[in-house]
């Protein structure tokens, strides 16, 4: 789609452009960078590693900001600003790149059943919870519905397409380039998304076999979606600014950056079931981790976990998949007993702490925040700690509360070691 632009837009984002390349070559970010990539590194002696995921929240932040006028240009002004407002309002420590990238990957859709949602809203149209549509409600009954997954690659030209129709207008101050982009892959999440978690629960006791065939079934297309993706050339390098699920960076010297061709083997992937967090560890490890497993030996690195509480299944199974390089510490987890698993080790302590601290009310509880994160601090001794602040949904509009939480994680941190 052609980037059409008033004069005054073209102007407004020109002026963006070049505060985030000014930003993006500050000495002040080359200094980050360094400590981004000795974090990866697993170095000793390094800082904890803050970020705070803007998404969920940037409506409280974003519009007030915002001054261009048509819905194009507006959109393009939205990506500016969230590229720059960690920097010039929280000072965490969110990257921001001297390029836009452009990833060309790959997508499922589980089981060919179109995914159906029931969505609230309040009075301003914002979100306030979904219900899925449910249909396999007996496994046994509806075991047909269950087809072979589409696969789709995405198009190298249409990327290629849209990188020159941007740098056009804002390539001589930040380039669009080709970059890669983490795989990911959530199979209890597809599942739930078209039956009920109870009805996936009663279903392992009820049809067991019928369950595991179920899941061969998901895990046998995220393989072969990967292979797809990796016989196609459209994958890239994850060893720098790349995201990763869960709010993270892909900084590493674990994984090529200079391959002429990239498999899914050579990159950064991403697995989760926060679903299955209601069953034993001892059905997790029957009928979950054998599937995950599977997926994850296709990946070159591994982060794992979401909301789920891994210290509970980390000693049969989570602690088994290769090439594990992060795991999620989540508010509902074992701190002290995950501490005790990943000190010494070049696995990730990546700490999520709960979004209540700045999602719930207009002012900061300094106190119940230094308590929280100096929990984890004690807990986090001797591992690699990054915290990833998630799921914030409302600030209030106060953003000083913002970077008054990053000023104290940081304080609570200088007892790290």
């Amino acid at each position: 789609m052609p980037i059409i632009l008033s004069e005054k837009d073209k102007s407004r984002l020109l002026h963006l452009a070049e505060k985030q390349a000014k930003i993006a070559s500050s000495p002040k970010m080359q200094k980050l960078i360094k400590e981004w990539k000795a974090h990866g590194r697993f170095e000793k002696n390094t800082r904890p590693m803050i970020l705070i995921e803007l998404g969920t929240f940037a409506s409280d932040i974003i519009p007030q900001l915002m001054e261009c006028e048509s819905e194009q240009a507006r959109s393009i002004e939205w990506g500016f600003l969230s590229r720059i407002v960690n920097h010039e309002l929280f000072d965490d420590d969110t990257v921001v790149a001297p390029y836009i990238g452009y990833s060309c990957g790959g997508w499922l859709s589980p089981f060919d059943i179109p995914v159906e949602t029931v969505r609230a809203e309040n009075k301003d149209g914002d979100r306030l919870g979904h219900h899925f549509i449910s249909k396999i409600v007996d496994l046994e009954e509806d075991f047909h519905k269950l087809k072979k997954s589409p696969i789709y690659v995405g198009d190298p030209v249409a990327t290629e397409n849209a990188i020159n129709e941007w740098n056009e207008i804002f390539g001589d101050i930040v380039p669009a380039k080709r970059t890669g982009g983490a795989l990911y892959a959530c199979p209890t999440q597809a599942i739930v998304q078209i039956m009920d978690m109870e009805d996936m629960f009663t279903a392992m006791c009820d049809y067991p076999d019928l369950f595991h065939k179920m899941m061969d079934m998901l895990t046998d297309d995220y393989v072969e979606l990967n292979k797809k993706l990796s016989d196609s050339g459209v994958l890239r390098s994850t060893t720098s600014f790349e995201g990763v699920a869960q709010g993270t960076y892909a900084f590493t010297d674990k994984l090529h950056s200079d391959l002429e061709k990239y498999t899914s083997n050579d990159i950064w992937g991403f697995l989760d079931s926060q679903e299955t967090q209601g069953i034993s560890p001892a059905m997790f490890n029957e009928f979950i981790f054998p599937y995950y497993k599977k997926i994850a030996d296709t990946y070159g690195l591994l982060s794992y976990g979401c909301c789920e509480a891994v210290d509970l299944i980390w000693e049969d199974s989570v602690s088994k998949l290769p090439n594990l390089s992060k795991v999620s510490i989540s508010p509902w987890c074992n701190e002290k007993y995950m501490g005790e698993q990943l000190a010494g080790k070049e696995i990730m302590y990546l700490r999520k702490p709960s979004p209540n601290l700045i999602g719930v009310g207009s002012e900061l509880d300094e106190d119940a925040t230094r308590k929280h994160i100096s929990a984890t601090v004690e807990a986090a001794q001797g591992c690699t700690l990054e915290f990833v602040q998630r799921d914030v949904y409302k600030i209030n509009n106060t953003y000083h509360k913002v970077r008054r939480y990053v000023e104290i994680i940081r304080e609570c941190c200088e007892k790290h070691r």
